[in-house]
């Protein structure tokens, strides 16, 4: 690998240390992520920290706008080593996310999705308040069955009432098709890419490892802190309540 002598820099320093540099093989790498490539150790190609902080800061100067403006942001994330981020990242500014299976139509098929989002609640709701009694033990074994399916699909999507204005995506190799419906809908994306993934398939690429805990950790709490320091910024419209 080629020396090169990094700048002393609070924010590399911790982009380091959170193995952020890290990327693929090269056999892997999407010609896109090319200019942010410093070289490779062992094998796996490293990325150049100084110019995705530059990056970041793109991103996370959108997403400040974002809080400006009191948006709805969308999570997504369903690798394993994205799960935990993404609900906590959604729960910290009480934003929708979706760190499972993506499920097809969520952002052009919205109405539908909504749907059954609220039919969730309901039986949740009716678990709760005791009125599924008057049901037999068969019939509620059946919705006991079906409040655990939508819960596993839909269970973060209570906030989404309406079709987001951002996307904030882990891997949008991975999550290509809820990519794609942003791109159908007009929604910009944000997105933590990989080595292998195309930087050019969304708004605002932050080119860095996507497959460390640590790293999306990082990432995701930036975000999180970047949409708050907008929204301190906000100024209600008198008269209006706040919307999103």
């Amino acid at each position: 690998m080629a020396e090169k002598t990094l700048i002393k820099d609070p924010k590399i320093d911790e982009l380091f240390k959170a193995g952020a540099h890290f990327g693929f093989v090269k056999s892997r790498r999407h010609p896109s992520s090319k200019p942010f490539i410093f070289g490779s150790k062992n094998k796996i190609e490293i990325f150049d920290l100084e110019k995705v902080k530059t990056e970041l800061e793109k991103a996370l100067k959108f997403v400040s706008d974002m809080g400006k403006e009191g948006s709805l942001v969308l999570f997504v994330g369903g690798k394993s080593e994205a799960r935990l981020a993404v609900k906590n990242a959604g729960e910290a500014i009480s934003m929708p996310y979706v760190n499972g299976r993506w499920i097809g139509g969520t952002l052009t098929n919205f109405p539908e999705i909504r749907k059954r989002v609220l039919k969730l609640e309901n039986l949740l709701s009716q678990k709760e308040k005791g009125e599924l009694g008057k049901y037999t033990k068969k019939e509620r074994l059946l919705i006991d069955r079906e409040i655990a399916k939508l819960n596993l699909y839909f269970s973060g999507l209570y906030l989404m009432k309406a079709l987001p204005k951002l996307l904030v995506v882990i891997d949008p190799k991975k999550e290509h098709i809820a990519v794609s419906e942003a791109k159908r809908m007009k929604i910009p994306v944000v997105a933590l890419a990989g080595t292998d993934c195309n930087l050019y398939s969304v708004d605002y690429a932050i080119p860095a490892n996507d497959a460390s805990v640590s790293s999306i950790n990082l990432i995701t709490k930036d975000i999180v802190s970047a949409y708050k320091s907008g929204l301190a910024e906000r100024k209600p419209v008198e008269g209006q309540a706040e919307t999103k």
